[in-house]
């Protein structure tokens, strides 16, 4: 054991309660035998997940239930799909499959093998110039439709959970989302699909030949598919019950007119496969029909005094052509506040209140103002309130101001979730009645949640009749437990008997629904679904109970409790929107699964086994490897900032004297600077293998979060010197981050400096630049702040806010950052850690990106050459502070071309976190760098010195540099002296009259 390694100790719970669900001390070891031996022998120790610590992440999602996998498959390939099923059918073993785990009824939670069909299964190929397109399962909504964006094409079905949930779990769901209705749903846009059965036989429903090779693979399953839809077919009364339910948005149950609908086996197994939950198969591929990106939108949220009366308008609107009509009662608006962007004065509004979000899309200018014309004609005969000044019942055309209106709705679940009472599980509900019917359908609801003590917030597609509402109870206390199984019956009989509505809208059966299949379709339709689980899975292998279950009380099993953890992330309600953007979502675990464990340590005995053994895997899989970027809490609705928790961890594990260590650093950081250009100075000069095997050694012995590791693509050292500035006639003070006072520029680069650059173009633009010849010794404090040395973080940041008060002469000059995370760093994330008097002349200080500066000068500035082609990287700096636009308008000025990857997102350099963890970098930049090394680019743009060299090490060395150094080359006046001769020997086709420098 390296001699500074923490003990796990730090981080253990002070007080728990142990829960009736606490995973049972027999699997501490993790995944039983020969459970575990035998899958590793079959797959291999990479698809393999066993530990403890794995099962306890994957036992949760954003569903109120909690059922604890017994081993998890990583699967790579459909034929691992296909060797997991056989292996179950031999051992009689259970299959359940889980992608994105943000399904609201426990559909991807299993209780033997649970398959992760998340991580090796993204990708989308546009196919037709984008009217169609192949996506793999595990590719996100929102990342397929960023490719299709530029075909002016989306896909059909669009949850509000789209920025995590995958298209498989959409599939297998039949999730449609504010304007999908029955139209534009998986089931209706769906070209084909490729799926493998529980035998193993694969069927890709696009081969003209599929139906007589599914007839020679499954003879019987053809047969027997082919007489059920004879039997429906004769049975005129069911056909009929069939075609009226699915004029309502409904997923509970089999997609039973499939049978209906469908042909061949193969036909209607395309049908049936479709809000299957699973249960049928795995969906290995889907060819989606596109639909047209209707880019010219107007949009309005409008008041009404209640809940029936906005219910009311909802026809008026249809008829009007509105896309998009949702519903929010006061509760749901009250607690979007917790939303960034939404006005703060809907705290107060009444709590009769409810509102639609109405929104008319169009292909054109013309039809825009004919569905503008119409929406006016319907204002005019509404009767509309403004309990709150914000409120202002108007259609706006501004995307920013429509933006916030969406950011509210789809936050329903998160943002009421997260303001729930601690403690308690949160359940969310999907219902659907005919739309003419709504108002009565939320007046008899809000009756029946009273009657049963619940406060429930209730929105919705109303242009569809679809309502959601949220209950919160407490699942470890038995009365509580009885008073939602009760409200339940009454909900269900409600729905079915007085509305004739599904009782699963959009949200597919689900754990929760199960029970209550037979009350809504009856006792020959639910027989016809159970012969249907019976002809495709004879076997039962595949997610029993999750969408057949004959026991009237499964809905109450499995019920997880929510012990209270630290308070910034006790709202956490386990969605999962936060996990894409996590750098470490495929290397050790996410934002989510960080807070599932720590609530698993809370319900277990203080000293038990299990606890034991998560605490030992805790330090590294969650607290280590969390770059603490934050862009978890930009993806939270309810802005949990899981990356600060981490921080107050490796802060809760240093021992007294790591602090002062650390403070001492802090004290003296004008000698550890001038210490650091010097090593790497040196280091340039020595060989990298020496180097990689002397750090390596080095870690191994004291600790690898503490010693770095050497990496090929660290740059030299910067200029021992800064660019000599005047502060007369200064328009702002230039603050170069100390980052940039150690590193030079990467190898190949021959021309200024970044702080050159800077001066240079201030000084083009008449809006000159000054340099404080004080700088040495000081930074933003970012370096002790991410690592959660408090002691150094807050001597730092005293300081910085006391030299930068008085370099800006008291605020009254901006103050320029080369870096965006020291930006941030100075912007924000120094205010909470300063004296109160500090804080006071922090509030006063002007701190400005240098892009964003840059962006301002461009008016100013003459191109005089221009690259062919520039890809970017924003950090995630950048996105906290809003500043990835101006990153684009100053690469803009410089090229031709400017490409974002769709697959960019956090580096997880973190300062020094590559160099501590390089696994978490080439995990986080895997597939932006497979984007960005798919094709030659003339630049390779950024604003952070780390994240430069994070990503030069993902991509091999392209030469990431400042988008700063690629304006100046490009603002650079000719001369005849030869000053603009290329920075490396490629010449890149410039504009001018010359060459463009490789990578500038």
């Amino acid at each position: 054991m390296p001699l500074l390694e923490p003990t796990p100790e730090a981080l253990r719970p002070r007080t728990t309660h142990p829960a009736p669900d606490r995973v049972p001390e027999r699997l501490a070891a993790g995944t039983p035998e020969p459970l575990r031996g035998d899958l590793l022998a079959l797959l291999g120790p990479d698809k393999v997940r066993h530990t403890v610590t794995d099962l306890v992440r994957y036992a949760s999602d954003a569903s109120p239930y909690r059922f604890l996998p017994q081993v998890v498959v990583v699967a790579e390939t459909a034929e691992d799909v296909a060797a997991v099923f056989s292996y179950a059918r031999a051992h009689g073993r259970h299959v359940v499959f889980r992608a994105a785990g943000t399904s609201l009824n426990g559909q991807a939670q299993g209780e033997d093998i649970l398959v992760d069909v998340r991580r090796h299964w993204s990708g989308i190929e546009v196919l037709d110039d984008g009217a169609r397109a192949r996506i793999r399962p595990g590719t996100t909504v929102v990342r397929a439709n960023a490719a299709l964006a530029r075909h002016g094409r989306l896909l059909g079905p669009d949850p509000a959970s789209a920025i995590a949930c995958t298209v498989g779990g959409v599939v297998a769901n039949n999730a449609s989302g504010m304007t999908a209705g029955t139209t534009r749903n998986s089931y209706r846009t769906l070209a084909s699909l490729t799926f493998v059965l529980p035998s193993g036989t694969v069927v890709d429903t696009a081969r003209p030949d599929a139906d007589a090779r599914l007839a020679r693979a499954e003879p019987v399953l053809c047969t027997e598919l082919l007489a059920l839809k004879a039997e429906i077919e004769a049975d005129p009364e069911l056909v009929a019950r069939i075609r009226a339910k699915y004029t309502l948005k409904n997923t509970n149950g089999y997609r039973l007119d499939a049978l209906l609908d469908g042909r061949t086996p193969v036909e209607i197994l395309r049908g049936l496969m479709v809000g299957s939950e699973g249960t049928l198969g795995f969906i290995a591929e889907t060819v989606f029909t596109t639909l047209p990106l209707d880019r010219h939108t107007s949009t309005a949220l409008l008041f009404f005094p209640s809940l029936a009366a906005a219910a009311a308008a909802v026809p008026r609107f249809n008829e009007a052509g509105a896309r998009a009509v949702e519903l929010m009662d006061g509760n749901t608006l009250r607690a979007s506040v917790s939303v960034p962007g939404v006005p703060s004065d809907w705290a107060e509004l009444p709590k009769e209140t409810a509102a639609l979000l109405v929104e008319f899309r169009a292909p054109d200018e013309a039809a825009q103002r004919a569905y503008e014309e119409a929406a006016a004609r319907v204002l005019a005969g509404l009767e509309l309130v403004a309990p709150v000044p914000s409120v202002g019942n108007a259609f706006t055309r501004d995307p920013a101001v429509s933006g916030g209106y969406w950011r509210a709705r789809k936050a329903f679940v998160t943002a009421v979730g997260g303001s729930r009472p601690s403690g308690t599980t949160l359940i969310t509900e999907d219902f659907a009645v005919p739309p003419a019917r709504l108002a009565d359908a939320c007046t008899a609801l809000l009756e029946l949640q009273a009657r049963h003590g619940f406060d429930a917030a209730v929105a919705g597609h109303a242009a569809h009749g679809n309502l959601h509402f949220l209950l919160a109870f407490d699942a470890a206390d038995p009365d509580d437990v009885a008073r939602y199984a009760a409200f339940m019956d009454d909900f269900c009989r409600l729905t079915v008997e007085r509305f004739d509505g599904s009782l699963k809208a959009e949200h597919a059966t689900g754990r929760n629904i199960a029970p209550f299949l037979e009350l809504e379709w009856g006792p020959r339709a639910t027989a016809s679904m159970w012969r249907i689980k019976e002809i495709v899975d004879p076997r039962g292998i595949l997610a029993p109970r999750v969408l057949l279950d004959r026991d009237p009380r499964a809905h109450l099993r499995g019920l997880k409790t929510i012990p209270q953890v630290e308070a910034v992330a006790d709202p956490c309600i386990e969605c999962g929107f936060c996990e894409p953007t996590c750098p470490s979502e495929d290397l050790t675990t996410t934002p989510r699964q960080r807070i599932v464990l720590r609530r698993e340590m809370l319900r277990q005995p203080a000293r038990s086994a299990v606890n034991d053994a998560l605490l030992d895997a805790y330090g590294y899989a969650a607290v280590d490897t969390c770059a603490g970027d934050s862009t978890c809490k930009l993806a939270c609705p309810v802005g949990i900032d899981t990356g600060a928790l981490m921080k107050d961890f490796r802060h809760r594990r240093h021992s007294p004297r790591e602090e002062r260590i650390a403070e001492r650093t802090a004290r003296h950081f004008a000698v550890v600077e001038r210490a650091a250009r010097l090593a790497v100075a040196a280091a340039d000069r020595l060989d990298d293998r020496w180097l990689t095997a002397a750090t390596g050694a080095a870690r191994r012995a004291v600790r690898p979060d503490l010693v770095p590791e050497w990496l090929p693509q660290i740059p030299g050292a910067a200029a021992r010197r800064l660019p000599v500035t005047r502060r007369a006639g200064a328009t702002a003070v230039y603050y170069p981050a100390c980052v940039n006072r150690i590193f030079g520029e990467p190898a190949g680069h021959h021309g200024p400096s970044l702080p050159e650059a800077v001066v240079a173009l201030g000084r083009r633009a008449g809006r000159p630049v000054w340099i404080p010849p004080d700088v040495t010794g000081t930074c933003c404090a970012t370096i002790w702040h991410s690592k959660g040395y408090e002691r150094g973080n807050r001597l730092m940041a005293d300081r910085i806010v006391e030299a930068a008060w008085g370099w800006t002469a008291g605020g009254q000059l901006p103050l320029v950052v080369d870096a965006s995370s020291c930006t941030l760093g100075l912007a924000r994330e120094v205010a909470p850690h300063l004296t109160p008097f500090n804080r006071s002349l922090h509030a006063e200080l002007t701190v400005v990106d240098s892009v964003v500066w840059a962006a301002g000068l461009l008016p100013r500035l003459e191109i005089h050459r221009t690259l062919g082609s520039a890809v970017l990287h924003p950090t995630c700096a950048m996105q906290h502070l809003g500043d990835e636009d101006q990153l684009r308008r100053v690469a803009e000025a410089c090229a031709r071309e400017v490409v974002v990857p769709d697959d960019a997102g956090c580096c997880a350099f973190a300062g020094d976190r590559g160099l501590l963890h390089r696994e978490l970098t080439e995990s986080a930049t895997a597939k932006e760098a497979a984007e960005v090394t798919a094709r030659p680019f003339d630049a390779h743009l950024s604003a952070n010195r780390m994240c430069e060299i994070g990503m030069d090490h993902a991509t091999d060395g392209r030469g990431y540099r400042s988008a700063l150094l690629s304006l100046e080359w490009a603002t650079r006046p000719s001369a005849p002296s030869g000053d603009n001769s290329p920075l490396s020997g490629e010449n890149l086709g410039s504009s001018g009259d010359n060459p463009s420098p490789s990578g500038v």
